[in-house]
């Protein structure tokens, strides 16, 4: 038992387990998602009731499809749904076996070269997100603007992130790709939030304090971008940020700015939950294995640009800094070069570090760094020929204009809804 209050699965199994029909189901069912508080001794109708004016008639229906699918697969017959969904177990079934649809917002910004440690973190996970719910991937170009960047350059970069972005997997079927500047709501909720946001938890930004805050030339934009990045989020009443750990305040502060316009002026915003990128691999510097791979690092020696010729991707792997030892095996603090190539190679073949480590007995560095390269070098070749025809086709500028319509379409209702509440005509 769980304490003071029983889970659904533990108050199924206390009511029915003479049955023990669905014992597997509840059990698997019962991991991860608690009884809803309050609905614990409900009679089945008010359950209904609630369910639907919470979800609507639709949805209720579409979970008790599924729950009579799962009355099929266990060997049940129809009389037992009605005592299913008495007793709760529709709730958990629902979080388990229907595909409820989770709205996801994330940007990037068109700035640098996007780098083989972006692809194999933040972007692979935005293609598995694609396929959990109902994505908007935005090329945050107006957050480019908060420091001096040369026009055409922007330009350039922008319609390079967006074929990146396909190039690498993001599916226009799926996911929604735009340009921020395309939507103009993006500004206009933002003034809206300047308006509720505060001076003092601006100032406390970490990231204004090590980029601006003792400079006479820092812009009021780079000042107050974190309540654009919150207008970009809280306009599509987003349900899951995946966001890097640095951004990890400025998420806390989107949080409290739509906590606070809902205490001030009534329920408008979704309150976001965070999803902390954790990468499937933690690439780090070809130069130098101590750090991170990455676009602002002051030699192109440390990154694989994901445009990169195969001749310079092998040039950098077979320059890569390793140690003066022989022995390949994974070991991040002793052989962090190493350990590093291991980790490069394990990510874009599939194979386990501890196959490759086996693989490599015997063998010197050389092998493995010639070998690491001609992976990597397979693995964006694709990513490469699928950008070279987007961008030749044009075909990523008819994506970015649907990609903006449907934007468009996604925040019009929001930013009505901030208006009016706030005392603006419509």
């Amino acid at each position: 038992m769980s304490g003071k209050h029983l889970t659904i699965a533990e108050a199924m199994m206390k009511k029915s387990s003479a049955d023990g029909l669905f014992r597997e189901l509840v059990e698997a069912a019962s991991q991860s998602v608690p009884c809803v508080n309050g609905l614990r001794s409900c009679p089945s109708k008010r359950r209904r009731r609630w369910w639907t004016s919470r979800n609507g008639p639709a949805e209720y229906g579409r979970y008790l499809g599924v729950c009579r699918q799962q009355t099929a697969k266990q060997g049940g017959t129809a009389s037992k749904v009605s005592s299913l969904i008495g007793d709760g177990l529709l709730f958990f079934i629902e979080d388990k076996d229907v595909k409820k649809v989770t709205r996801v917002f994330s940007g990037m910004q068109p700035t640098g070269v996007l780098h083989l440690g972006n692809y194999l973190g933040a972007m692979k996970q935005f293609i598995a997100l694609q396929e959990e719910g109902e994505c908007y991937y935005c090329i945050v170009d107006l957050h480019a603007l908060t420091i001096p960047r040369d026009p055409a350059e922007l330009r350039r970069r922008t319609r390079e992130l967006a074929g990146l972005y396909v190039a690498a997997g993001l599916d226009p079927a799926k996911a929604t790709i735009f340009v921020q500047s395309h939507n103009p709501d993006h500004a206009e909720a933002a003034w809206l939030l300047q308006c509720v946001a505060r001076i003092g938890e601006l100032s406390r930004m970490t990231q204004f304090k090590d980029k601006g805050k003792d400079s006479e030339s820092a812009t009021s934009g780079l000042f107050t971008y974190p309540v654009l990045m919150a207008a970009d989020i809280l306009l599509y009443q987003t349900e899951v940020v995946p966001v890097g750990e640095d951004q990890r305040q400025h998420m806390e502060l989107t949080r409290d700015l739509a906590e606070r316009f809902n205490r001030q002026y009534g329920e408008v915003f979704t309150v976001p939950d965070v999803r902390i990128q954790k990468a499937t691999a933690r690439i780090m510097g070809l130069d130098n294995p101590e750090k991170k791979m990455s676009k602002s690092a002051p030699s192109e020696a440390n990154y694989i640009a994901l445009l990169e010729e195969p001749k310079s991707i092998l040039k950098k792997f077979k320059r890569a800094v390793t140690d003066s030892g022989t022995e390949i095996r994974f070991d991040p603090e002793q052989k962090a070069g190493v350990s590093n190539l291991l980790s490069i190679y394990s990510a874009v073949s599939g194979q386990s570090i501890d196959t490759l480590v086996e693989q490599y007995q015997g063998k010197g560095y050389g092998h493995l760094k010639v070998d690491t390269a001609e992976a990597v070098i397979a693995e964006l070749e694709p990513l490469q020929a699928r950008y070279h025809q987007l961008m030749e086709s044009g075909e990523i500028d008819d994506i970015l204009a649907k990609g903006a319509k449907q934007a468009r379409a996604a925040t019009a209702e929001t930013l009505a809804k901030m208006k009016e509440a706030m005392g603006l005509i419509l």
